[in-house]
């Protein structure tokens, strides 16, 4: 028989905490086990229960969802899946809640309709099944100051192309915390739900020295500034009178995303080939194993996050086991990695090495 997971709901409202408890537990593998009005009473239950996957709000009395979080997870880390609003503040918050330890989150439907409810409890249900196998002790007593070097090597590397899921957004900032101002251009796939990628962008550019923006139709891909796809649209890079640009193109799912990061990976092996590297972080599922391998074949280095540091090693574990990706590397070695596949050796050695 499969592992029933074992769920705490937190939520100030009684009738959501009824809404997700009965919509949680038409799951034969869930059970919640208990339902709490803000963080006091969760934090008495997580004690006395030892629940295996959290539900938070976002906006709770009292204390909220990313006060909790912060004080919760180094001295307990559990999974959590947020709960959030649509509202441009509670994506803000919610991103918080990320990077303060949460694995992931759903939204709110933005009208009380039983389509959107359905919808919600959907995605909900799952994400708390891929909740439950993830790695959160690197949160136990983590450290939060990271050194940023202060500038990076001359290079013929044009582009970094950067793709992530479940657990990708704390990755990601992590990533671009450590690297300096001259990094070449960067592009991200940060599989997320429509408005919130402008919001992550806007958060990437106030904690990391780079310039981190929404992607749009023409960009051009610049050393110093990182460019995250929109949510609902294939993003691609191609080459335009010697530039690398973004290209915005379809709404349809590829390898069951949009942006997808196959998509954006098999775009930059035609336009950038060798000059480029991939990056792929945590997730779940197999999307960025192919496009990275299309890179590798074009003689790109390609890192992977190892599976100590990942939340999910899914999207790395694929793209290792194919063959996409050239080396593992701690998350905290990722950005390192990254500089020095950009140093130009005098005596013209690649100091890129590939397994």
């Amino acid at each position: 028989m499969a592992r029933i997971i074992r769920v705490l709901v937190v939520d100030d409202s009684a009738v959501v905490r009824t809404l997700l408890s009965e919509g949680l537990g038409n799951d034969p593998c869930i059970e919640v086990v208990g339902a709490a009005k803000d963080a006091y009473e969760a934090r008495d239950m997580i004690v006395r229960l030892s629940p295996d996957v959290m539900t938070l709000d976002v906006d709770m009395p009292r204390m909220d969802g990313v006060d909790f979080l912060r004080r919760l997870m180094p001295q307990y880390p559990i999974p959590v899946v947020m709960v959030s609003s649509h509202t441009e503040r509670g994506q803000s918050t919610t991103l918080n809640a990320l990077s303060a330890g949460a694995v992931d989150f759903v939204a709110k439907p933005s009208r009380a309709l039983t389509q959107g409810v359905q919808q919600m409890m959907l995605e909900l249900r799952t994400k708390v099944k891929i909740a439950s196998a993830a790695n959160v002790s690197h949160w136990k007593q983590r450290r939060t100051q990271q050194a940023r070097p202060d500038m990076a090597h001359s290079t013929p590397i044009e582009m970094v192309a950067l793709g992530a899921s479940t657990g990708g957004t704390e990755a990601i900032r992590t990533v671009l915390r450590s690297l300096p101002v001259r990094t070449p251009g960067i592009v991200i796939v940060q599989h997320m739900p429509a408005g919130f990628t402008a919001t992550f962008a806007r958060m990437l550019n106030d904690s990391s020295l780079l310039a981190c923006k929404e992607a749009e139709d023409g960009d051009v891909v610049t050393p110093g500034v990182v460019l995250v796809a929109p949510a609902g649209r294939q993003c691609r890079v191609k080459r335009r009178g010697g530039q690398l640009v973004i290209s915005l193109g379809e709404q349809d799912r590829v390898s069951g995303h949009a942006p997808s990061v196959d998509v954006m990976m098999r775009s930059v092996a035609q336009s950038a080939g060798r000059e480029s590297i991939g990056v792929l972080l945590t997730g779940m599922g197999a999307d960025g194993a192919q496009g990275m391998l299309a890179m590798r074949r074009k003689g790109a280095f390609t890192i992977a996050q190892d599976e100590a540091t990942s939340v999910v090693f899914g999207m790395p574990k694929e793209a290792w086991q194919c063959g996409g990706a050239s080396v593992l590397r701690p998350l905290d070695q990722v950005a390192q990695s990254i500089l020095d596949a950009t140093k130009a050796d005098p005596n013209g050695r690649d100091p890129r090495r590939h397994r």
